[in-house]
């Protein structure tokens, strides 16, 4: 079936091109009957207007693309939540695009939602963009950043964020794990050229001096910030001659993988050995006696607030104003 176009309509309905479009677009003056007429007419061909063509006239999709770096990962779905809620009652939809931590990825995807017209993105950058994502922003799209900062940016370059203060979360995991007596620890980190996982480890190396310990290294793992890659973690921690007393890992995602594993293989949590998250797992709320240490972050908080901050820019006309929030976060046990 061939698609409708407003040619179609404007025939069908006995009226030029101009009148269809002024009366889909409520402007300028169209007598009642050819209204109704009109209207009658694009419902019965289920016309549905071209998006793009009214963004271009309009110069406004009412879109806000989302760019993260997984798409599965609760604490963005739980941010995704709470931006939705804040711009949907103004009129402002989402579209979500997965970067998978490539910044390959996340070049092609900036682009594409420049090219769409969005009215504004919002970054959890994977790093290495800083120039595309400075050119988006001069061209007048607000970018908003999301948990994580940009490198190697000019200092005059203003742009909002909204993130946790992830050095301090990570120091104070880390010293409570130390002040319960481990010292043998696993370290399951996120990849150093993101900011979150710079900073998480940097909070892990502040709180281990403060205890004058020796950092050593074949007990740091990367696992790319993925399940994946906490469970390769937790399996290679099982191959060495003597396995740390608990393991750390530096985000939900790792520690749902850490957790997976160390089950499927036998390990009994707060017996065998321990567990430290930051970021609450879900699995865990349904276990007992397992004592895992997490930090429980704010992700609902943190989406209103990028939510507020796009309301400003898209509704209020406050585009040149520049917001930077940082969040603290708690830590907590599961028993």
């Amino acid at each position: 079936m061939l698609k409708v176009t407003i040619k179609d309509v404007a025939k069908e309905s006995g009226v030029s091109i101009a009148t269809v479009s002024r009366v889909l677009n409520q402007v300028g003056f169209v007598s009642d009957e050819v209204r109704a007429r009109v209207l009658a007419t694009v419902e019965r061909m289920n016309y549905q207007p071209n998006a793009v063509a009214r963004s271009l006239k309009s110069d406004k999709t009412n879109i806000i693309g989302v760019i993260i770096p997984d798409i599965s990962n609760p604490y963005y779905m739980t941010i995704s939540k709470g931006i939705e809620d804040q711009i949907y009652q103004k009129g402002y939809n989402l579209i979500f695009c997965s970067s998978d931590e490539s910044q390959e990825k996340e070049r092609d995807l900036l682009q594409l939602l420049y090219g769409k017209r969005v009215d504004a993105i919002i970054l959890s950058t994977s790093g290495g963009n800083e120039d595309l994502i400075k050119q988006i922003q001069k061209s007048g799209i607000p970018i908003i950043l999301m948990d994580r900062k940009l490198d190697n940016m000019d200092t005059d370059f203003k742009i909002d964020i909204v993130k946790e203060n992830s050095v301090r979360g990570a120091y104070e995991l880390t010293k409570h794990v130390l002040e319960l007596g481990h010292k043998k620890i696993g370290v399951v980190n996120g990849p150093m050229h993101i900011s979150t996982g710079r900073d998480r480890y940097e909070g892990f190396v502040k709180a281990m001096k403060q205890y004058n310990l020796e950092i050593d290294t074949k007990y740091i793992v990367d696992g790319h910030f993925t399940q994946k890659g906490g469970e390769e973690a937790a399996k290679y921690f099982m191959t060495l001659p003597e396995m740390p007393s608990i393991i750390i890992a530096f985000n939900n995602s790792m520690s749902f993988g850490v957790l997976l594993e160390l089950v499927k293989n036998g390990y009994h949590l707060s017996k065998d050995i321990n567990l430290a998250s930051y970021g609450e797992l879900e699995a865990a709320q349904i276990l007992r006696g397992t004592d895992i240490i997490y930090v429980r972050q704010n992700p609902y908080r943190i989406g209103e607030t990028i939510g507020g901050i796009i309301i400003k820019k898209l509704v209020e006309g406050k585009r040149d104003t520049t917001e930077v929030f940082e969040f603290e976060t708690e830590l907590l046990v599961y028993n």
